[in-house]
């Protein structure tokens, strides 16, 4: 085989937004892509931008591609609501960065996002790849979960600062348990340190969710809207996204323009459409049954948080029991990373030399940094060792029969930023379509919520069973049999637990079933 033809046959380069897609080490993907039904896939992406039902759980369209575009959306009202708030944010942003919307202890230098998935993987992937440095106008940091030392260590960093931290609630119904447990905390913390939480917080939210209303009742600083047609995992080009990134000082603006350019090139039906390049070669490494995981391996420090980014949108998006038609198929692509060259210290010998139950997407980005680099070595800068780590671990991987995709832009900016998450947005939409999956709803999420809830409910009666009869001790088989449950093994983890935070005691038995517990008095 002549490599260098096969290769200009396998890269596609688009000149107009400065990226290129290799699939030449993907080894069936001419077969594949000659099989793929584009009309299909391409009549379906259309009907989705057209507004079409596509969450049918929750009867909603998915329209994360208006955001970057609301000429397309499908009515005059979401196109005006679009437009609208993009208005709104630069007003909001341009009055928090001049002073006039302040906190207590004067104008706002720090932002606490919280939220949790897609409310927060989104702004901290843009955080990371944007913003360094003196050149952010304030400092950003997160609560993205209920774990309380992440939220004491978020606290942390704002302790003597929270008078100039703006605060940015992010919850679509405001029930989310995770986002509210860290807002309450933060509220307290607010509290303990003689300040008014109201004045420093900003609802996003959907209309006339619980927490819009509490934002509205006690007076917070602003409600930005969160509409329902927007799923978590592609809310970054949303005010979700945008609001952090404008107030770091991102020209979000230049992001929804790369967004808006890719998604204008995986439109064509022509063979060099990158979304429909990556689909395919998907389907080709992974036989289209997710038999192969996707590692994720950009060769720049800044975007090392986009293979989580991948992991919700990818897997979220694609891991279903059932096809379109009710049949259960078990579909999904399991993606996991970090960056290089580091992480081939940690996992590229089991990529090489392993079990081959994978392949790799590899993100080159071509300019090292805005300034002329000094040399490390004659004619060899710290760039040129990065760029010579990745091409070495490609060709070594090949040379083992490990297949790989590289992507290669030509800088990280808000646009090229824009450009990749839309890249894989779309990809995701093409891929679900070949196999014939619904890519927009998320029973198995739902279905993990209702166990945690059943779980808290039976750690509430075990405390009030422990309540109700003082001075007394209990096993978890005693708990379980007066409160007619079967679950022994459930109640003696959450009574471990209670114990630990000193909410019950514990006495300890000769071996740990015949643990027993009591209220303290």
């Amino acid at each position: 085989m002549d490599i260098w033809k096969h290769f200009c046959d396998h890269y596609f380069h688009f000149n107009a937004i400065g990226m290129g897609i290799d699939v030449s080490k993907i080894d069936t993907f001419d077969n594949i892509l000659a099989k793929i039904d584009r009309e299909k896939i391409f009549k379906e992406m259309a009907a989705l931008e057209s507004g079409a039902i596509a969450n049918f759980d929750e009867h909603r369209m998915v329209g994360h591609y208006w955001l970057r575009n609301p000429a397309i959306a499908p009515s005059n009202n979401l196109k005006t609501a679009i437009s609208e708030i993009w208005n709104t944010l630069d007003r909001f942003v341009y009055a928090v960065h001049s002073g006039d919307i302040c906190g207590q202890s004067g104008k706002f230098k720090n932002v606490l996002c919280i939220g949790i998935g897609g409310s927060a993987l989104g702004p901290q992937l843009a955080c990371k790849a944007l913003c360094h440095g003196p050149r952010n106008r304030m400092a950003l940091s997160f609560i993205d979960n209920t774990d309380p030392d992440g939220i004491d260590f978020a606290l942390a960093q704002l302790d003597g600062k929270l008078g100039e931290t703006l605060v940015i609630v992010t919850s679509k119904s405001g029930t989310t348990p995770e986002t509210r447990n860290g807002m309450l905390e933060v509220e307290y913390a607010y509290g303990r340190s003689g300040l008014t939480f109201s004045r420093h917080a900003v609802a996003i939210t959907c209309e006339d969710s619980q927490l819009d209303w509490q934002a509205k009742k006690e007076g917070w600083l602003k409600r930005f809207p969160m509409w329902d047609w927007v799923g978590g995992r592609t809310s970054i080009a949303s005010i979700v996204g945008l609001l952090p990134m404008a107030l770091q000082g991102i020209d979000y603006k230049k992001f929804l323009d790369g967004m808006r350019d890719m998604d204008s090139l995986t439109r064509v039906h022509e063979k060099a459409n990158p979304a429909l390049l990556l689909a395919a070669a998907w389907y080709a490494a992974t036989s289209g049954k997710g038999e192969k995981a996707m590692v994720i391996l950009p060769y720049k420090d800044r975007l090392d948080l986009f293979s989580k980014f991948l992991q919700q949108l990818i897997m979220e998006s694609l891991g279903k029991k059932l096809d379109r038609n009710g049949n259960e198929v078990e579909q999904g692509l399991t993606v996991y990373g970090n960056k290089g060259s580091t992480d081939q210290h940690a996992y590229v010998q089991q990529l090489r030399d392993g079990i081959n139950n994978f392949f790799i997407t590899f993100i080159e980005v071509l300019s090292d940094r805005s300034e002329v680099s000094p040399f490390v070595e004659e004619d060899i800068t710290a760039g040129d060792y990065l760029e010579g780590f990745f091409l070495g671990t490609r060709q070594a991987l090949h040379e083992n029969g490990r297949e790989s995709i590289t992507i290669t832009i030509d800088k990280i900016d808000a646009y090229h930023l824009g450009i990749l998450i839309a890249l894989y947005e779309r990809a995701v939409s093409f891929y679900a379509s070949i196999i014939n999956i619904n890519a927009y709803h998320q029973p198995g999420v739902e279905a993990g919520k209702k166990a945690a809830n059943a779980i808290l409910q039976l750690q509430k009666s075990t405390l009030q069973y422990l309540r109700n009869n003082p001075k007394q001790s209990f096993s978890a088989e005693n708990i379980a049999q007066a409160l007619e449950s079967n679950d022994i093994e459930i109640i003696f983890k959450l009574s471990e637990h209670l114990a630990s935070n000193r909410r019950i005691q514990c006495l300890k038995g000769v071996h740990f079933s015949q643990n027993t517990y009591q209220f303290f008095d």
